[in-house]
């Protein structure tokens, strides 16, 4: 039996089409995403599948849509028999993750995403937050020169070595990329709407934190590696509170990739829209091997390797 960790992607990799492929040939999916619909209100699934993209990108939509899609996919491959040894999501995927271990029910996840991604948009007004990647440098050299600047601005992701990004007020985040540009490689400001994973999104974190009161949460089958310590998580109590810090805190995903290849793991396997964490995952471990299954042709790849020597 092969050992395989499964990763779920964040905000950033929605677009327009997403899922339609599996949705049109499983039964299976179409449920799924029919009931995520009811439980929203509104037909998330005609958003993700014609647009207009400008609706689907905003955050209250991105999350619960790349949510769907990640769980439809983690869905088929148990229907198959096929379970991680332990699991991680970058920032929003986190939730994909947890429901791929137990922890939360699918529909519950997709409700609670979208009011995350409301609170998240609500947090800081919309044009005065920023995020910036900084390539080149480590943590240390980073935290160094965001010392030196006026404002809010904290490091919010360790992606892999030599690319972090940090986030806050943009004045700050843009003070920052100046100080950094000469001894970074280069600084690159992200398109996205608010200063995540920053200070800024405490407001936020505060009135998730009812939601998730809310909400039922399970102690995990599988280990969930956490975003704020990089370590594994069963425990239900630990998880509603690491959710909460994860708004404010760094994605520590580089560290998670370094626990997974300590754990022994034969592959690295990315569910969902985009590619993103397949490639950190070759920066961080060259020589592990990684899957990315987003439509039902890498899915029957994966199933394949999978299943070699089975029989």
């Amino acid at each position: 039996m092969k050992k395989v960790a499964f990763v779920f992607p964040g905000q950033g990799s929605q677009k327009v089409g997403m899922g339609k492929e599996m949705y049109d040939s499983s039964a299976q999916v179409r449920k799924l995403f029919d009931e995520a619909d009811e439980t929203l209100g509104y037909s998330l699934t005609s958003l993700m599948f014609e647009g207009p993209e400008e609706e689907l990108t905003k955050t209250e939509n991105a999350q619960p849509a790349l949510l769907l899609v990640s769980v439809a996919i983690d869905q088929l491959l148990k229907e198959e028999g096929i379970s991680p040894a332990m699991t991680a999501g970058h920032s929003l995927g986190e939730y994909s993750a947890l429901v791929s271990s137990g922890s939360l029910g699918s529909l519950e996840a997709v409700r609670l995403v979208h009011n995350r991604g409301k609170l998240m948009e609500e947090a800081y007004p919309s044009g005065k937050g920023a995020m910036s990647a900084v390539l080149g440098l480590s943590v240390e050299e980073i935290q160094e020169e965001l010392e030196h600047v006026d404002g809010v601005v904290n490091v919010a992701n360790i992606n892999c070595p030599g690319q972090i990004v940090i986030s806050g007020d943009k004045p700050a985040v843009q003070s920052a990329g100046e100080r950094l540009q000469d001894k970074a490689k280069r600084v690159m400001p992200l398109n996205v709407s608010g200063p995540f994973h920053s200070d800024l999104m405490k407001p936020a974190a505060d009135d998730f934190e009812d939601h998730l009161h809310k909400a039922t949460v399970r102690d995990a089958e599988i280990p969930v590696y956490a975003n704020v310590t990089a370590a594994p998580v069963t425990e239900k109590e630990e998880i509603s509170r690491l959710l909460v810090e994860q708004l404010y805190s760094p994605v520590r995903f580089q560290e998670t990739i370094e626990a997974f290849v300590n754990e022994g793991v034969d592959a690295v396997v990315e569910i969902g829209e985009g590619k993103v964490l397949s490639g950190l995952v070759r920066k961080v471990a060259r020589r592990m091997k990684t899957f990315q299954i987003n439509n039902e042709e890498s899915l029957e790849t994966f199933i394949n390797w999978y299943r070699e020597g089975e029989k």
